[in-house]
């Protein structure tokens, strides 16, 4: 799969080529994406899903997927991909709403929704 561009910015100025954006937006689409797929957000900045869609989703990273010093990514506040695949009617966020994160270990983390995973519904968040 190849994945996208980051397009939204916040808090550098020049971004994207200027360097890493504080805070940026990733919708959830009806179309089971997230968008954009790949983003890139600067050590400590923020990134807001908002489900802009019809049906719920999640933000659940996989357990071998992020930096190994990391908090756990998942809406729902879980602490192993396990724990929010088994409550998964916890961690959904329903449409019109958000779920934010701060970043505060570098690397990289591969997410997913868990009811869309298998309709391609999966993101990257590169932190710098």
């Amino acid at each position: 799969m190849q994945f996208g561009v980051a397009i939204a910015t916040t808090g550098v100025s020049g971004c994207p080529n200027g360097g890493s954006a504080t805070s940026r937006t990733v919708e959830m689409a009806t179309e089971f994406t997230f968008d954009p797929e790949t983003i890139t957000i600067a050590h400590r900045g923020t990134v807001t899903w908002t489900n802009t869609s019809d049906v719920d989703h999640t933000v659940t990273a996989y357990g071998d997927g992020i930096p190994d010093a990391a908090t756990y990514l998942a809406s729902g506040g879980f602490e192993s991909e396990r724990s929010a695949r088994d409550h998964v009617n916890g961690v959904r966020i329903v449409p019109d709403d958000e779920h934010e994160r701060a970043f505060e270990q570098p690397g990289t983390y591969h997410y997913y929704c868990i009811p869309h995973e298998s309709s391609g519904m999966i993101g990257t968040v590169r932190v710098e």
